[in-house]
Parts: C-alpha cells; structure tokens; sequence
C-alpha cells in the first residue's frame, strides 16, 4: 500500500512539472492559431477565389481561368498542414517531431505548386496544338516529360530543406541522364524533332511535300517517323530527325504557281505575224479564269525555230488543275496558230553539198 501510494506521488509530480502553465500556454495559442489559419485559408478558397475566377472569366486570356481553377481544386489536407505548421512555429518541439510537421508542409506545398504548373503547361499544349492524333501523343509525352522533371525538382527541394545531403543525388543523377541520353541520343533527337513538327507546323498531315529527291503526301507523323506517301504508290519512311535538318517545299502553302514555256514558230513566218503573237498569247492564257498572264517575249533564235517564251501564274495550289489549264492553253495556242496559218516546226537539219569543180 505504501508502494503504491509512493508510485501515484511521484507520477502526479512528474506531471506537474512536464505540464506547466507555459506549456499548456504554447498548446492554447497554438490550437487557437490553428483554428484562425484554417478558417482564413477556407475563407479564400470560397470567398476570394470565386471573385478572381468570374474576373478571370471576364478577360479574354483563359489562362487566368486555368490558374483559379487549380487553386479551387486544392484539398483539406493542404489547408490542414499548412494551419499546423505555422500554428507551431513558436513552440519548442522535439527534433523529430519538427521534421516530420516541416516535411509534410513541403510536400503539400510542392505537390499544389507542381499541379498548379502540370495545368498551365496542359493548357498551352492544348492551345497551340490541334487536336489531331500526332498532336496529343506529342502533348501526351511533353506532359509525362514536365511531371517527371518537376516532381523531381521538387524531391530534392524537400530532401535539401530536410536537412539531407542531396549533392551527391544530382550528381549521379546527371552522371545517369547523361549515360542515358548517350545510349538515347538518335531515339530522343527524333522524338524532340517530332516535338519542333508538331509545334512549328512546317507541314501536316495531307500535305504534299518535297524531301530531296522525294516526294508525296504527308500520310502520317509519329514521334520517330514520319511517312510519305510517293506519287507513284510506296510509301516513304523519314526520320523526323532527317526532315528537320533539310529543305522541305510545302505544295500545299502554295498560293499560286509560276509557269514558264516556251512556243516555237518556223523561221520564214511573216514579220507582222511574229510581232501579234505575243498579242495572240496573252489572249489565250486571259481567257483562263485561273490564269494570270505575266508575259510573252520573242526570246531568242533557235537552231531551228524562233523562240517565244510566256510566263503565267496559275492561281491554284492543285496539280491535276494546273496540268488542265495548261492543256487547254495549249489547244488554244494551236488552234490560233492554225487559224492565222503560223507553223510550229520540228527539228530540223538542212545539209548543204557543194560539188567539186
């Protein structure tokens, strides 16, 4: 009996000197801190939050929209970690206990900043690409590429405020991105070339295009490749890679087409018909409603003919178009030669033999 009595003195000493009027002081202002923050930070979220959306929604750049929603979208997690740890900031804890209120804090933290940027980012993927099928694989791989750099950005930020040693992290971290791009590099510069395709634009799919010595329709691009359809049926595989590192001529941006050609008369034909049909020739090619005629010169003295030359633009971007202008054009021709009795010769060689006396 006496044991005991002795026990329940020491234990109600032990408590009266661990818990003290300061103690309990620091446990009230940090409870009523606590519940001060958390209303406030609720209060932002429904009050002020609401009013900088439907301002944002008044402005004609959606990005604002984008970057209120995000916030809207935070949790009572965060709001929770972040009352508890400055509600704590005057007391006196244990090391652990600190660490692990301080490295909640950081994750929560990082965690909305990094969602908040994934948003943003998302956003203007989808405002400067289409929505074609190449273009969200494109946005697709940028999206994971940005989570995976930010999120371990923002790892080493909280390992670092945590008091770890993360110099020797970002050290084989770069010794390990740098072996894996080595092994990686033609995979990743094709990949990064179909990212320059797809926002840049120098071609889509549809296009007809111009590679060196190929060319075809744009039948599909991918994040290696990019495939041709050829004009005269197989299909050509290009690295993206290749196609950002050449000259590419886009038919398809084509505005209008400069035709040159050239109509031969026999040697013979009467001045003045020679001088009306640069008259004559203008005239066929005006009567085209996709023609615009440019000029018509006699240019030079052939082997065997006189040379004219007629420069138009054809004001359509279809090739099955111009070859029909230019068949008509051609009928044309003949047809006014043929009424005003103007030969176009063929090629010919007159042999002269003199005889011996």
């Amino acid at each position: 009996m006496l044991r005991m009595t002795i026990s329940s003195e020491s234990l109600s000493a032990f408590i009266r000197s661990s818990i003290d009027a300061g103690f309990l002081a620091d446990v009230a202002q940090a409870a009523m801190t606590f519940i001060i923050i958390f209303a406030v930070l609720l209060l932002f979220k429904k009050q002020a939050l609401t009013r900088l959306d439907c301002l944002a929604r008044r402005t004609p750049l959606r990005v604002g929209c984008v970057v209120t929603g995000a916030f809207q979208g935070i949790g009572m997690p965060f709001f929770i970690v972040v009352a508890l740890f400055a509600s704590v900031q005057h007391m006196a804890l244990s090391p652990t206990l600190d660490t692990i209120i301080r490295g909640a804090f950081l994750i929560v933290l990082i965690a909305e900043i990094i969602q908040v940027s994934e948003k943003v980012i998302v956003y203007f993927l989808s405002n400067n690409l289409s929505r074609g099928k190449e273009q969200k694989q494109v946005s697709a791989v940028i999206s994971v590429i940005v989570k995976i750099l930010l999120w371990s950005v923002g790892l080493l930020l909280v390992l670092s405020n945590l008091g770890f040693n993360v110099n020797s992290l970002i050290a084989s971290l770069g010794i390990g991105g740098i072996a894996i791009s080595l092994a990686l590099q033609n995979i990743l510069s094709d990949i990064f070339s179909s990212f320059s395709i797809v926002m840049d634009k120098p071609f889509e799919e549809g296009d007809f295009v111009m590679v060196g010595e190929h060319s075809g329709t744009v039948k599909h691009i991918g994040l290696k490749t990019t495939r041709i359809q050829a004009l005269q049926g197989e299909e050509i595989i290009i690295s993206n890679n290749e196609l950002t590192s050449t000259r590419i001529r886009n038919f398809k941006k084509l505005q209008q087409r400069r035709i040159v050609f050239s109509v031969n008369v026999a040697y013979g034909t009467p001045a003045a018909k020679l001088k009306s049909i640069p008259k004559m020739l203008k005239e066929v090619v005006s009567a085209e409603k996709k023609a615009k005629f440019d000029r018509a010169h006699l240019k030079e003295f052939g082997d065997f003919s006189l040379n004219y030359e007629v420069v138009y633009y054809i004001l359509d971007n279809d090739y099955s178009v111009y070859m029909d202008v230019q068949q008509r054009i051609n009928l044309a021709i003949l047809k006014a030669f043929e009424k005003e009795g103007i030969t176009i010769p063929f090629p010919t060689q007159t042999l002269h033999v003199a005889q011996a006396a």
